[in-house]
């Protein structure tokens, strides 16, 4: 019985120590929760779009990358207003995600930006968005497509 139990024994240790990252479907149990998850139908013609969603971690993580088969590429951005105007940059180092603390990616604000869009995103469909965190596991989202709610405090971004 014992020479059956170490082979079982190795191989649970050889999973467990796998650097394999697993995605974790939205809805089930996560380190990092994520609620909200829009992006905007693209026009004719334009092959870039911005998304938002809301973001909880359980511990302080950061928010590395976002992955999605309908971009060629995606950043996360940061918004701000600069010598009065807004200006827009990829945050490289990923988004900081404090610890219990609700992060809003939102117009006007951080957000995500898909850029070499391949086919126009239209209301009514969903982009699947894979979040990429430093600690957590991976969260995977359906965004819809449509208008991101906005508040008098948002800053229109037009993107």
């Amino acid at each position: 019985m014992n020479r059956t139990l170490i082979p079982i024994a190795a191989f649970a240790l050889l999973a467990a120590c796998s650097n394999e990252p697993k995605p974790v479907p939205a809805g089930e149990q996560s380190a990092v929760a994520v609620t909200d998850a829009v992006c905007r139908p693209t026009p004719a013609g334009r092959k870039m779009t911005g998304c938002y969603l809301t973001l909880t971690a359980g511990a302080d993580d950061r928010l590395l990358s976002i992955a999605t088969p309908v971009a060629g590429r995606v950043e996360i951005h940061e918004s701000k207003i600069e010598s009065n105007m807004m200006m827009m940059r990829e945050l490289k180092e990923g988004l900081p995600l404090p610890a219990r603390q609700v992060v809003e990616l939102k117009p006007g604000g951080n957000h995500i930006m898909l850029l070499a869009v391949e086919n126009p995103l239209v209301a009514g469909q969903t982009v699947p968005l894979t979040l990429t965190f430093a600690s957590a596991p991976p969260v995977v989202v359906q965004a819809a497509v449509g208008q991101p709610k906005t508040t008098e405090d948002d800053v229109y971004a037009a993107h």
